[in-house]
């Protein structure tokens, strides 16, 4: 919630959050005063020296105020009182490089789309509220693991933000192997991946072979978002829950720490030059004869995305406008490039779509100046753009006489993964009624970021002939808008191309960031 000082606010501007101490929320009166800061939550003092009279907060108010529970938690979770109605997820800890990409990855790991948003930041200490509902109806989210994982990357503020700067990055979770043997049907790739997203499991990597005896071989190298693999309870509710969803067609498996075989696969793929070009292309075509890549009619809305850089405002922030057409991890796209571009967001709003759209406002620094070479604002809107336009690419390929299946998608500079992506291509193709030969996740590294792609051998079928340049198209647009958000992910798929979109994009003034405007030059 954004507020500007001034006689119609009264006293509720004289409340705002301060710095948390001995890990409590005090609140407590302030003067009005144009360089006054307490948690992050002042405007900064190049925006208040401007506006004489007046300042302009970002403010944690009472729970009466805000609809939002205070406490002394540093996560907090208002789950909404209807079924459609959002759910309100509050953030206030110490700051940390790289804290928004994290927490809008963990939210859409569990299924979750932000709507809206509002945060202030100092670099110090941040407060972040975000209002989640499930991508899908059907999807029951566990808000208490939710809320676990959300805590187990926000920094402790028992130690001082210093410390915390200089602290090193934690280590990274065990892998395991989880060997999986059953008989190979349509569709028990997908019902195995939504078993390890219900355990919160994490597939790093897969290898799926089919055997000539009708049987199949998942290898999943997973890592475990609670981390309790160790245990023998969670081992053993793993294999019952593989045994419940596989039911006849399960075999048997096994889980153990991964060896070496894993560090095998860490290693980057090669990629057929043909198909690497038009995977990571930035232009994307209709297709040529060796590899297929169709576009869904929606891109003719998604290409009417405008991104603006503004330095009028402030001497000290530049302000960042991003309109765009509305889609499954928009937040996180946004999050992961700022953080691979070390951008920092001292304040920002998320706003509800609109017709399909989204605004979305960020003032911005980098290095903590303000962004003035032209270069770097290309470079930075150049990028944003392409997150906007396609996030993931989907292509169609063959594999010698077999036909492939390749999504690829940009790795964060931690290494991250988009979470969620092996789970609906294999839905889309359990949808589709398309049998999958074999699976892999691999790394593919271009001239200037890193990759992970997934590659699907698919097998043909006298219902579905994946010879067909139709059937192929509809393969290509059907796992694109699922991953996209574009297509629930319980609906039926009709096999035939969907209607244009015919969307508009929607335009509304930043009268949220009044408190942040210098005055007018006339």
């Amino acid at each position: 919630m954004f507020l500007s000082g001034g006689t119609s606010f009264g006293r509720q501007l004289q409340l705002i959050t301060a710095a948390v101490q001995n890990g409590r929320d005090r609140t407590f009166p302030v003067q009005p005063t144009p360089n006054k800061l307490a948690a992050g939550y002042a405007l900064p003092a190049d925006c208040n020296s401007k506006l004489p009279g007046r300042v302009g907060v970002f403010c944690h108010l009472s729970a009466s105020d805000m609809g939002i529970p205070c406490g002394d938690d540093v996560v907090l979770i208002q789950m909404g009182k209807m079924p459609d109605e959002p759910s309100v997820i509050t953030v206030n800890c110490p700051d940390k490089a790289g804290l928004g990409c994290d927490l809008s990855r963990i939210i859409l790991e569990f299924g979750l789309r932000i709507t809206k948003g509002d945060f202030s930041k100092d670099g110090r200490w941040c407060y972040v509220v975000l209002w989640v509902v499930p991508h899908d109806s059907s999807l029951k989210a566990d808000w208490e693991s939710l809320k676990t994982r959300l805590l187990s990357v926000c920094p402790s503020y028992l130690f001082s933000y210093y410390f915390n700067q200089q602290s090193t990055h934690p280590s990274p979770s065990p892998v395991y192997l989880l060997k999986i043997w059953c008989l190979d049907q349509t569709g028990s790739l997908h019902d195995v991946t939504k078993v390890l997203c219900k355990l919160e499991l994490t597939i790093q990597r897969v290898k799926v072979m089919p055997t000539p005896d009708g049987k199949v071989l998942d290898l999943l190298f997973i890592t475990d978002g609670m981390e309790l693999l160790e245990t023998k309870k969670r081992r053993d509710d793993v294999r019952e829950h593989l045994m419940a969803v596989l039911g006849n067609n399960f075999i048997t498996s096994e889980l153990q720490l991964a060896g070496p075989e894993y560090k095998q696969l860490e290693g980057f793929s090669s990629l057929p030059p043909a198909v690497a070009e038009e995977l990571f292309s930035c232009k994307l075509s209709n297709g040529d004869i060796s590899v297929l890549q169709a576009l869904c009619p929606d891109m003719s809305t998604a290409e009417k995305a405008t991104i603006t850089v503004d330095n009028s405002l402030s001497p000290f922030h530049t302000l960042l406008q991003v309109r765009c057409v509305d889609q499954k991890g928009l937040v996180y796209d946004i999050m992961r490039t700022s953080k691979d571009f070390d951008i920092q967001t001292t304040y920002g709003r998320i706003s509800s779509s609109v017709k399909g759209f989204r605004n979305i406002d960020l003032f911005i620094q980098q290095n903590g100046k303000k962004i003035l070479d032209p270069d770097s604002q290309t470079a930075l809107c150049s990028r944003l753009k392409d997150e906007m336009l396609h996030p993931l690419r989907v292509i169609i390929a063959n594999r010698g006489p077999d036909i492939e299946l390749l999504v690829a998608n940009p790795v964060e500079s931690s290494g991250n993964g988009r979470p969620r992506v092996f789970y609906d291509i294999t839905f889309t193709l359990k949808a589709l009624g398309v049998c999958i030969f074999s699976a892999e996740i691999v790394r593919h590294s271009t001239s200037d970021r890193q990759w992970e792609v997934y590659r699907f051998l698919l097998k043909e079928r006298h219902e579905f002939p994946l010879a067909s340049d139709q059937a192929r198209i509809q393969i290509v647009d059907k796992v694109r808008k699922t991953l996209m958000g574009w297509i629930q992910s319980a609906m039926v798929f009709p096999l035939r191309k969907s209607s244009m979109d015919n969307s508009s994009p929607y335009s509304s003034p930043l009268k949220m960031m009044e408190p942040f405007l210098l005055p007018t030059m006339h």
